[in-house]
């Protein structure tokens, strides 16, 4: 079983779980400060999760056989935190600008005189010249290849999902 995958699994159905409920949630008297962070009690943490996620309420057993103190268990499944300052990170995040590292290569001020096409010259009130009208009945002769077909591109397999 891979523990970082059950973490996030775990905290992204508690945030999307609290974030519906929230207004209810807010006013119960369900709220207890654990090593700094305001979070609601582990017991409803762990209550809500082992419904939310079925194979929580598989292994939920032995973890309590492990350790019964449901504040240790949280803590170990990385659900300590406050739920609204975390829904608060992720919308901050959603909306930040995204920067590019700055190991990125620097764009070309002028693109390549290739990629313009040849229709940008002309005015609009022109026809199309003899040459360009060559070229477009050249082009829509050749049958475009699907991306697909190319041999070296996999063959279309079919995964087993795993349980």
């Amino acid at each position: 079983m891979d523990t970082e995958h059950l973490r996030t699994s775990l905290k992204t159905l508690w945030l999307d779980y609290y974030r519906s409920n929230r207004a209810w949630i807010n006013r119960l008297g369900i709220w207890v400060t654990c090593e700094g962070d305001r979070r609601p009690s582990s017991s409803f943490i762990l209550a809500t999760l082992a419904i939310l996620e079925p194979k929580l309420h598989e292994i939920l057993p032995l973890i309590v056989d492990l350790s019964s103190n449901p504040d240790r268990i949280v803590l170990a499944l990385g659900l300590n935190f406050n739920p609204d300052q975390a829904l608060k990170e992720i919308v901050e995040a959603e909306n930040s600008v995204k920067l590019l590292p700055p190991s990125a290569a620097v764009l070309p001020e002028k693109p390549p005189e290739k990629a313009l096409p040849e229709k940008l010259s002309e005015k609009p009130s022109e026809k199309p010249s003899e040459k360009a009208l060559t070229e477009k009945k050249a082009t829509a002769a050749t049958p475009a290849i699907p991306p697909n077909t190319d041999s070296s591109y996999p063959k279309k397999r079919r995964y087993q999902r795993r349980d």
